[in-house]
């Protein structure tokens, strides 16, 4: 089993700036890939950026220039430092992991709970 925590979110102004945490503990294999999610009120969940135990990356299009996606494998965290935040990026941000289940050969999916960001304008 694998639990993730999240941290750091908080009310920001527009413009300015917060770093999200993610902690993983429990049954983490080499091989996974750690991401971002948000989800605003009333709509769906979408994807943010990713980054693979290798530290390959990859971004919605809209952020890749305000947001950076970064880990430390050695403390199974993962982190998303945003930078000129704006009102429409309040929403709550989950933290996933996508973990290798070498038994059933596929990739098992897990969610922390989330954590509030509110920029104000």
């Amino acid at each position: 089993q694998v639990q993730l925590v999240e941290s750091g979110g908080d009310l920001v102004q527009s413009g300015g700036s917060l770093r999200l945490s993610c902690v993983a503990s429990g049954s983490i294999s080499s091989s996974n890939t750690m991401g971002w999610y948000r989800q605003a009120p009333g709509e769906q969940r979408e994807f943010v950026a990713y980054i693979t135990n290798g530290g390959v990356t990859n971004y919605v299009d809209s952020m890749k220039d305000r947001f950076t996606i970064y880990r430390d494998n050695a403390k199974n965290t993962v982190y998303l430092q945003m930078n000129s935040l704006e009102p429409e990026d309040t929403a709550i941000y989950y933290c996933n992991l996508a973990n290798w289940n070498s038994r059933n050969r596929d990739y098992v999916a897990y969610w922390g709970q989330g954590t509030q960001v509110t920029v104000s304008s």
